[in-house]
């Protein structure tokens, strides 16, 4: 079994989140400009084969934001650069996904991260100063932190709200357990199957970092959207 286990991890982290790219860009062009002009046959059957492949993306996302947390030199400067690209993101995220300049009811997965970065940040904190503490204790109060953070997410109307709460959470709770972390992960977004693609995929890390492009894995995803948006706003769909 565990020569099973290391034979499949043959991908670093930059190499999963190429694959995430890849996985939400097909996505997010089945959304901006497959969506709005369905109108049945074959165009249909597209569009469904793009909806499994962009449901890779999002668990490998909330993977590596846990492993990066775990490694990361400076939390901070790694917590502020979410919001800053969240902010930069968020007009390419409104005419990619509404067609419009602005929508404040859905805001883009790069705030999403920066909440579920804090909340890990947060609860680890806890745990070092609640050491001396019965540890039922500590998971009480995370529990409780979970709840209040998904009541937010689902209230600001953060991109995948309160799943991507429960999930950074189960990833961190089981950090090096993925035999654990992955069917909790899944069960809180069962609605999604395909899903578990990308969970799977997060078997295959092998712990390496490879080689980061550091601007080009932030600037994907404002430019990615702008484009897709400038598309979609022209075509006016």
């Amino acid at each position: 079994m565990n020569n099973i286990k290391e034979r499949i991890k043959i991908f670093s982290g930059a190499q999963l989140k190429y694959i995430a790219f890849l996985s939400m860009l097909i996505d997010h062009t089945n959304k901006a400009l497959i969506y709005p002009i369905l109108d049945g046959g074959s165009l249909n059957r597209l569009s469904d084969f793009f909806d499994i492949l962009g449901r890779i993306a999002f668990p490998i996302f909330l993977f590596l934001l846990v492993e990066g947390y775990f490694h990361t030199k400076n939390k901070w400067k790694y917590y502020i650069t979410l919001l800053v690209f969240g902010v930069i993101s968020e007009i390419p995220f409104d005419m990619c996904t509404t067609a419009t300049f602005f929508e404040v009811n859905w805001n883009n997965i790069m705030f999403t991260l920066a909440l579920v970065l804090a909340m890990i940040w947060l609860i680890d904190v806890l745990k070092e100063r609640m050491a001396a503490l019965p540890k039922a204790l500590w998971y009480f109060v995370s529990f409780l932190i979970v709840a209040v953070l998904c009541f937010a997410a689902m209230n600001l109307g953060l991109d995948y709200e309160h799943h991507a709460v429960l999930i950074g959470y189960f990833y961190y709770i089981f950090h090096d357990r993925q035999a654990l972390a992955i069917p909790f992960s899944y069960l809180s977004m069962f609605k999604e199957p395909w899903a578990l693609l990308g969970f799977g995929l997060t078997l295959t890390y092998n712990g390496e970092r490879g080689k980061q492009h550091k601007w080009f894995n932030y600037l994907f995803y404002p430019v990615h959207l702008l484009i897709l948006g400038i598309i979609r706003m022209c075509l006016k769909i």
